[in-house]
């Protein structure tokens, strides 16, 4: 299954995704603490998970779209779009309730510092919060929100 891309600096685009889409590296600890309180305030249970080892996200970004082994980023796929990094992180907050999408002021800083405070903090999460060997497990009431 192959998706078209129209690049950007902040996003690409893909052919039809099927709906809002989370992309996390399941093996990170901080990533999946990150799933778990956007599953906790997504009361309408807008966005669906899927960790970039499983094979949602190797369908979902391969060629000609960046080869998922190095991406070391949150990818948020939202309608056509795929976003990256900070853009992507602080896009979530929309989805949450009050006062989570006043974090979206953050969008309003350069997107160059955005990303190297993510890189700093992406190239240093093992490190601080640990890997765990297999992906995340979504809990029964979970499995609904979860892609392979």
């Amino acid at each position: 299954m192959t998706h078209g891309l129209q690049n950007s600096p902040d996003n690409l685009a893909v052919a039809s995704p099927p709906e809002v889409l989370v992309l996390f590296d399941g093996c990170c600890r901080l990533c999946n603490r990150f799933v778990d309180f956007l599953i906790r305030h997504d009361r309408r249970r807008a966005l669906r998970y899927t960790p970039l080892q499983g094979v949602t996200a190797k369908q979902y970004l391969e060629k000609p779209n960046p080869d998922i082994s190095s991406i070391d980023s949150v990818v948020l796929a939202e309608g056509k779009r795929l976003y990256f990094k900070s853009s992507a992180a602080l896009r979530l907050f929309k989805y949450l309730p009050a006062p989570w999408p006043l974090a979206g002021i953050l969008m309003l800083l350069p997107r160059f510092f955005r990303d190297w405070c993510y890189d700093l903090l992406a190239g240093n999460r093992y490190r601080l919060f640990g890997r765990t060997d297999a992906c995340r497990s979504p809990a029964p009431g979970e499995r609904e929100l979860f892609l392979p």
